[in-house]
């Protein structure tokens, strides 16, 4: 039995979770009952032993067969179920055990995938829409329901919320919960830390770009208590919003908060990241402050709260009233490091083992996308990246999107020039034209145009 965590009295909000397909208010219910299938339990995660029959409306994830019905799936978040799962994966390799919640399971692949990759002990797939009951339990009958009087897996249609504040109450806890929430709604945070074991981990989503992007700031202060503006890396701050929300509520309940990896799609948009959640009271250097962005000359700054008040830029610190028209602020936001370097490593190691890293497409993508967490994870790297077109701004107009006179270097070419001038570099998985560095906007800016007059000896 996990130890058992004395948190304050926790309110429940009454039920309002809707399921991205019907809309429909949840409506509790109990276990369901689980068909018996007698199907082999040791398989390597790459082997397809489905017993779903591969047809026109079945899909397949990394060897697993499935069918969708009518619920909610979307093929392009497949990487970041593939994150999801090697993390969970290395979570049971050493500790030796994973229990897994997925909050709001849709089809029900990521449970399935939990599963049978992950090699979880026990997965709880619970969605609020209880149309999708069947499919779920089509899905999941590929493993078997009991081993040695055990469940490996149950099924419920409850709202997220009440669903983990239940567990809490019942002292039951998971190693591992994933919320695949849509939009900005954080009311679970509270919740799934409650139902949380020490040292588990929490996978959060939100597919709010419109906060992110600085459009509605009384939108994004409500949720993650931060009030964002618009910035030239919205969707970085995005992931930066969506930490630094679960760092308000842990320190809250007197956790701590480090993030594994933090993970940006296009597609939605979705921001995803993996937290590691321990016990301990906020650290005085705790990566929880305000970021700034400069329109005069392009360059950022993390603030602690010890700053508000003595915000300025250096481009013109001793004109307070340019100051207070070039400077934008935003925040509470997290500010340190989005990935682990030493997880990422041991995520990019077992993809490799299980071959996923190699097999077309989808392992190629994985397989750039690690390498450039991994580069990501430099910690002399600050927050935020610079988009190659943006380097070779006129920052004296008003309007950072003013072109210069010259074109926008190769980003190899840009990349070694930096490493050459002892800037630290790496491409961002954000955006394609962009990199991360701790040379200054207005440095980019002269490089680029010293490459233009072929200044450096390119490689």
């Amino acid at each position: 039995m996990p130890e058992t965590i004395l948190l304050p009295p926790l309110r429940c909000p009454p039920p309002r979770l809707r399921s991205r397909k019907s809309g429909v208010r949840a409506r509790p219910s109990g276990l369901c009952r689980l068909p018996t299938a007698d199907v082999r339990q040791d398989k390597p995660p790459t082997s397809n032993t489905s017993t779903v029959p591969k047809t026109e409306s079945s899909k397949t994830e990394r060897g697993t067969t499935f069918i969708v019905g009518e619920c909610f799936y979307r093929h392009e978040s497949a990487l970041g179920r593939d994150l999801g799962v090697l993390s969970a994966a290395l979570y049971k390799r050493s500790r030796g055990a994973l229990s897994v919640l997925d909050a709001m399971c849709g089809c029900g692949v990521r449970s399935l995938r939990y599963l049978t990759q992950s090699d979880a002990d026990f997965v709880w797939a619970n969605d609020a829409n209880d149309d999708s009951r069947r499919t779920i339990l089509e899905n999941l009958s590929q493993e078997v329901r009991e081993v040695e009087g055990r469940r490996r897996w149950v099924v419920t249609h409850s709202d997220a919320n009440r669903l983990m504040v239940e567990r809490y109450l019942n002292g039951d806890y998971f190693d591992l919960i994933d919320i695949d929430s849509f939009g900005s709604d954080s009311s679970f945070l509270r919740s799934a830390f409650a139902a949380l074991k020490l040292d588990g981990l929490l996978y959060l989503t939100s597919t709010d770009g419109f906060s992110s992007g600085g459009h509605r700031p009384q939108h994004s202060l409500a949720s993650y208590g931060a009030y964002v503006r618009p910035m030239p890396y919205s969707n970085e701050v995005g992931l930066r919003m969506l930490v630094g929300g679960a760092v308000r509520e842990a320190a809250a309940l007197g956790f701590q908060i480090s993030p594994l990896f933090s993970y940006y799609s296009y597609h939605g948009p979705v921001f995803r990241v993996m937290l590691q959640v321990s016990r301990g009271k906020p650290l005085e250097n705790g990566h929880y402050g305000f970021i700034s962005y400069c329109t005069r000359c392009g360059n950022s700054r993390a603030f602690s709260w010890k700053d508000l008040g003595k915000m300025f830029c250096i481009c013109s610190k001793n004109e307070v009233l340019e100051v207070s028209h070039s400077l934008v602020v935003s925040g509470p936001l997290w500010t340190g490091p989005l990935h682990n370097a030493d997880h990422i490593r041991d995520l990019l190691s077992l993809a490799d083992q299980w071959g996923w890293t190699n097999s077309g497409v989808e392992g190629k993508n994985l397989d750039k996308l690690l390498r450039q967490m991994h580069d990501e994870s430099d910690p002399r790297l600050p927050f935020g990246y610079i988009k190659l077109d943006e380097t070779i701004t006129d920052f004296n107009h008003s309007k950072v999107a003013s072109r210069a006179k010259v074109n926008s270097p190769p980003l190899k070419i840009m990349m070694d020039v930096l490493q050459q001038e002892g800037y630290a570099v790496s491409r961002s998985h954000i955006r394609l034209n962009a990199i991360k560095t701790n040379c200054p906007m207005t440095m980019c800016v002269q490089i680029a145009q010293r490459i233009k007059n072929d200044e450096f000896l390119t490689f």
